[in-house]
Parts: C-alpha cells; structure tokens; sequence
C-alpha cells in the first residue's frame, strides 16, 4: 500500500507540474507574465508535495500510538493488574500475529482476535491513508493552478519555499549538534555522580566491570580514562606516520610531476583503499599484518603480543591514505597556474616552486586534509578491536596491546547492564571528553593555519 501510496503521490506532483507549467505557457502566449511558466509549475508541485508530506509523517507517527490504543482498550480486562513488562510482552504477541509471523507459542483465542484485530486496522488505516492523501494532493494541486494569473509572482513563492527549507535544514543541523553535546552532558553528569571526575580524568586503571551481586569478585570497577587515550592517541600517531608522508607526497607526485596518463590510471587504483570496508582492514590486521609483525620482531629477539598496536596502526595508516592523498591533490590542484609560472619565471626550480609556493599556498587545505585523516583514525573501531585488543594497557610500547575510545565506548553499550549502571554511562563520559579533544585539536589547527598561511591576490 505504501508503494501504491508513493507511486500515486509522484504522478499527481508531476501532473501538478505539467498543468501548472502548461497553463502558464498558455498565458504567456497573450499576454507578459510575472514569473517563467517553469516556476508557475514548480509552485504547483510544491503545494502538492509539501502538505501530502506532511500529512504523511503525521499520519505514520499517530497510527500506531491510536490502533494501541484502541487495541489496549479491547484487552483492558487481560491487560488490569499485570506488570509493564508483561503488558508489552502481550502487546509484541499481538503485534506479531497482526503481521503474520508464525510459530508463536500463544493458543489464547483473546490475543489472537486482538492481532487479527490490529491487522484488520493497520489494513484499513492504509487503505484510508491511500485514499484521503492522494484526494488531497489532487485538491490542492487544482488549487495552485487556480492560482496562476499574469500578475502572480510564481518565482517569489518558490524562492521562499525554498529558503524556508534550507533555513529549515539549517536549524536542524544545529539542533542537532546542541541535542548530541547536551546527552553527552547529561549523561556524563550522571557517571560523575557515581565516579569522580579526576578519578577518571587521571585514573591509570581501566576496568569497568561491577560485580551485579555484592558478594561477587570486582565489586567496583577501576574507571581511569588515561590508558583508554593513550591507546587511542599511539594508534592515531601510528596511522598518521603512515598516511600522512605517503598521501602527501603521492598528492604532490600526482599533481606536480605524474603525466595524465599515470594520474588516470593511479589515483583511481590509489582512491579504491577508501572504499574498502573496514572489517576487510580488521580481517587483513588480524590474519596478516599481526603475524608478520610478531615473527619479524621475534626474529630481531623482541618480544611482540599478537595483538599489538602497531599492526592496528599500520592497517589504519593504509586506509586513511585515500583521505589525505584525494584531498591535497584536489587543494594543490586549485593553487592558481600564475604562482606556479612566476616562480619558475624568476629562475626557481620545480622543487624549490613546491616547497616555497604551492605548500604554502595549499597549507590550509593540507592541514584540514591532515585533521579528517586524524579525525577518522580515531574514530576508528573494528581495525583496533581485531588488531590490537581490548586491553586498557598503559603502555608507548607500539609491539603491545591496547584498545581505544570508540572500542571501549561499544563494549560499555554492549551486554545486560542497566543503562544508569556506571559501566554503561563511561561511555557517554568517554565520548565527552572525546569531543573536547577533538575541538583542542581543532583550535590548534586552525591557528597554525592562520599563522603560517600566505594570502594572493
């Protein structure tokens, strides 16, 4: 019904473009219109798709709340006196029966008429929907049409409507920004209730187990956030050493020297590690990368876990060579042909043109480049958890194993702790103290781009 629903809904929107664009054209032919006939039918499909949509979110987001309702109502008798949760288990049984799933375990005729109950309303509700959605599309796109005159300013309404939606879009992003820091907030305080803010800020052991029972081992668990970091920030300095020189220079190489034969065939090739997904990258550390770190450094009389920081750091460094490669090539490309003639005019070499012209041009770019690589090196998960454990260890030791903050926050999220048990809120904690690392280093690299970077004319 949904299909029939958004196919019926598309043809009466284009419609409304077409009678609307056409009957705009027949104007014009006698006399100076406003607006163009195009914006004459973009304001008519806009009357028609704007409310239908509407009407549509309202009408997914009240139907259920209502058939539960009416649903509850019937099964008063059988829902009086039971506990909340044996409420909503009663109400799944129904909800799976509405939908046909087979092999339920209940035989009561009541729950059973209750689901075929709900179905019948879903049924109906659909049906309904279908009917009053598409009857009002067609209204209101008879409308709009009446709307076109000569004197109508067609253009001014679709300008609005549009800048409407983008301030819309606008506004959401940003509610949606102030909603994430204020959970992270709210959470957090509720963790640094139970555990103290400098314990966790300062703390030198990670190990969020509590005990579900007081006569249990590990009653209390050990909530310092430095091992957690340090492991993150060893693995993002490993990664880095790898993708930063290596994108980098393959961006100068692809930019400045490489023919655009080579550059066709080679950055394309190079660009395909983004796409990798990263439980393959996970895979490749795990199996290969790991092994061959371990017998290389054993041969060398070193001491290497099977799961180390390094391997993770590698692996990592390899896939975010994409990011910084792609996105300095495109910034160094856009350094403007007449810096580069100048230099060479004056007696530079290519070089010397690179180093003192386009870096500095481009460092703005590069840096930015540089900071999305860290920023996806950090938020890393799967790599880290297949490569280099989940052991909090305290350790610059890149042969060891350690895990990291987008690791731990999984962990703390996963399993059958209550949500207000300290285990769970560390994680809110974790991505708070996160999120102000991120912004430092932000900060950080936006001064040195305003220190160093060269303004042309």
């Amino acid at each position: 019904m949904v299909a029939y629903l958004i196919a019926g809904l598309a043809l009466v929107i284009l419609s409304g473009f077409y009678l609307g664009q056409t009957r705009a054209q027949k104007l014009q032919a006698s006399q100076r219109l406003h607006s163009l006939p195009v914006y004459h039918g973009y304001h008519v499909a806009l009357w028609c798709a704007i409310p239908s949509v509407i009407i549509i979110l309202l009408w997914f987001t009240l139907e259920p709340i209502v058939i539960q309702s009416a649903i509850k109502s019937d099964l008063s008798g059988k829902l009086a006196g039971v506990s909340e949760t044996e409420a909503m288990m009663l109400m799944t049984e129904v909800k799976n029966i509405s939908q046909g799933i087979t092999g339920l375990s209940t035989e009561d005729p009541q729950i059973i008429k209750a689901g075929e109950a709900m179905a019948s309303l879903n049924d109906a509700s659909r049906t309904s929907m279908l009917v009053i959605i598409l009857a009002i599309a067609i209204g209101i796109t008879l409308y709009a049409r009446s709307m076109i005159s000569p004197e109508f300013g067609a253009r001014y309404s679709v300008e609005y409507i549009f800048n409407g939606f983008l301030f819309f879009s606008s506004t959401i992003a940003i509610l949606t920004t102030i909603g994430i820091v204020l959970s992270l907030f709210y959470e957090s305080l509720l963790f640094f209730e139970q555990v103290p803010v400098t314990d966790f800020l300062f703390g030198l052991k990670w190990y969020p187990q509590i005990a579900i029972r007081a006569d249990q081992g590990a009653s209390s668990g050990a909530f310092g956030a430095v091992p957690v970091f340090a492991g993150t920030f060893l693995i993002a300095f490993i990664a880095m050493v790898i993708a930063g020189p290596i994108g980098l220079f393959s961006a100068i190489y692809f930019s400045e020297y490489s023919s655009h034969h080579t550059r066709t065939i080679v950055k394309p090739i190079l660009e395909i590690l983004a796409g990798i997904p990263t439980v393959v990258y996970g895979f490749f550390a795990a199996l290969t990368v790991a092994p061959l770190i371990r017998d290389f450094g054993m041969s060398l009389g070193f001491t290497v876990e099977a799961r180390s920081a390094l391997a993770a750091g590698v692996v990592m460094g390899i896939m975010i060579i994409p990011f910084v490669s792609s996105l300095s090539d495109d910034v160094i490309n856009s350094v403007p042909q007449s810096l580069r003639d100048g230099s060479l005019a004056i007696g530079a070499t290519q070089s010397e043109t690179i180093k003192r012209v386009i870096i500095p041009a481009a460092l703005p770019g590069i840096v930015g480049a540089f900071l999305l690589a860290l920023s996806r090196a950090v938020g890393e998960t799967m790599i880290v958890a297949m490569a280099a454990g989940l052991n909090a260890n305290l350790t610059a030791n890149p042969l060891e194993n350690v895990t990291t903050v987008t690791v731990q926050i999984v962990v703390a999220l996963i399993g059958d702790q209550e949500f207000d048990d300290p285990k769970t809120l560390s994680a809110f904690a974790l991505g708070l103290v996160l999120f102000f690392v991120t912004l430092i280093l932000n900060v950080i690299a936006l001064s040195i781009v305003k220190r160093y970077r060269e303004k042309y004319e």
